[in-house]
């Protein structure tokens, strides 16, 4: 699939169905959360949520103080939710549609780099590469990178794709020597339609 494709597939899954719709959808991401706070942010940190879409993480970090928010995603329609639902307290983030794999972000911008469920849908390996390269770029050196894909037992297709699935070191191995593996975990996500889906987290440290 190639972008123009990608983003006319993402823009059709959000304009289809309401937020609680969506397989991915959480009331609040606590094991988000729970390693954004490993990773050491604070109020002065640059944290960047990758494929947040209408994701009711940023919600949750501008609730705990974080005042240096980018949410990237290549839905314009999930962007405009999630401003809308905000309010006035959108004007405090910073919204980028694009695709991660071609997106121009600052260098040594970010102090953590969030992505739950994103990199698991790039099945080409050049896709692959080029988000490295973009999140290669865009991490400080000594910034922490949170990538959540669905686990070996995890689901073969989301949204009508077919997905990548990952241990926790064959993920790392993807982002290889440039990043050292702190910890991982698994979670069971349970889906607004009551199916379990298996997930790992990695939470990695650019070195």
């Amino acid at each position: 699939m190639d972008r123009e494709d990608r983003k006319s597939h993402w823009e059709r899954a959000y304009e289809s169905k309401q937020a609680t719709e969506l397989s991915w959808y959480q009331a609040r991401p606590e094991r988000s959360l729970e390693l954004i706070r490993r990773a050491g942010a604070h109020s002065r940190s640059e944290i960047i949520d990758v494929g947040g879409g209408d994701s009711m993480l940023v919600d949750a970090l501008l609730e705990s103080g974080m005042k240096h928010i980018t949410v990237l995603d290549i839905s314009a329609a999930a962007l405009d939710r999630a401003r809308e639902r905000l309010g006035l307290r959108s004007a405090g983030v910073r919204w980028i549609e694009a695709d991660v794999t071609s997106a121009q972000l600052a260098p040594l911008a970010y102090d953590v780099w969030h992505d739950r469920a994103v990199f698991h849908f790039l099945t080409n390996p050049d896709d692959r590469r080029r988000y490295l390269d973009v999140i290669g770029g865009a991490l400080n050196v000594g910034g922490h990178a949170i990538v959540a894909t669905f686990s070996a037992d995890g689901p073969t297709r989301c949204s009508g794709l077919a997905v990548e699935r990952y241990s926790p070191f064959a993920l790392h191995a993807e982002f290889g020597n440039e990043f050292d593996l702190v910890d991982s975990s698994e979670e069971t996500h349970v889906t607004p339609s009551g199916k379990n889906q298996n997930f790992i987290y990695c939470l990695c440290r650019k070195r």
